[in-house]
């Protein structure tokens, strides 16, 4: 008996980070875009010839702009998303009572395409069927590939996006905020910036630290030197 216990192999647990969460993207898309746009353009201004005050009010204003036009364009996107979703759940839900035995066939004929015996596909389907929560529930993650019961949230997204989009325009205007008048500083702190959320991002996601890293200081310095060409370009015609 001792044998058989020691013979038998023990359960193996693991666990799944939440990979639908409305939170992820924006912050990410947030917080590169609120640090990359704003070097960006004190890095116009700066070779427009600005004062340290004008770099600083610019980067203000355009922290707070950028800030709440990425939060209302998140709200509103992901707002219209999960109402698309909940619409076409009610359709769902609308064909499962009308029209009951095709819908089973339909999710019999699923599994069939999965690779289930076609006898075996009809019972899971039947089983399944039978209690209506659980048939929608089935149907709307197999016919839409979503979870009916964990739509992502409009609020979640605006929120996520605003905080992350405020946190990386700051980096590049803290150098200025104390006295900084060239642009240097706020390339160095920006660039570390860059190199660590990317790398941060990199880890959540399962790559390699200086992959993520590595990768956003590339595009975070091509936007910036193309921005700042332009406003040193724009400068010196203006001057």
């Amino acid at each position: 008996m001792t044998a058989e216990v020691a013979e038998t192999p023990s359960e193996i647990h693991h666990s799944h980070r939440d990979v639908t969460g409305g939170w992820l993207r924006p912050a990410t898309f947030g917080v590169m875009d609120g640090l990359v746009s704003n070097f960006a353009l004190v890095a116009g201004v700066v070779g427009g010839g600005a004062t340290g005050k004008v770099v600083i009010m610019t980067g203000l204003a355009g922290l707070v702009a950028g800030a709440c036009s990425m939060a209302s364009g998140e709200f509103t996107s992901v707002s219209s998303q999960t109402e698309l979703m909940k619409a076409e759940i009610e359709v769902e839900r609308r064909e499962l009572r009308i029209h009951p035995e095709e819908e089973e066939r339909e999710l019999a004929m699923m599994y069939e395409a999965k690779g289930l015996r076609p006898e075996l596909a009809a019972q899971v389907a039947r089983e399944l069927t039978v209690n209506a929560d659980v048939a929608l529930d089935v149907h709307v993650r197999e016919e839409l590939g979503v979870d009916p019961n964990d739509l992502p949230s409009p609020w979640v997204a605006a929120g996520s996006s605003f905080a992350a989009f405020a946190l990386g325009a700051l980096v590049p205007l803290i150098p200025f905020l104390f006295g900084a008048a060239s642009v240097l500083p706020a390339l160095v702190l920006s660039a570390i910036g860059l190199v660590v959320t990317g790398g941060i991002v990199g880890k959540i996601t399962a790559r390699p630290f200086w992959y993520g890293g590595g990768r956003q200081l590339l595009l975070g310095g091509l936007s910036a030197a193309v921005t700042f060409a332009i406003g040193l370009a724009v400068g010196t015609g203006l001057s």
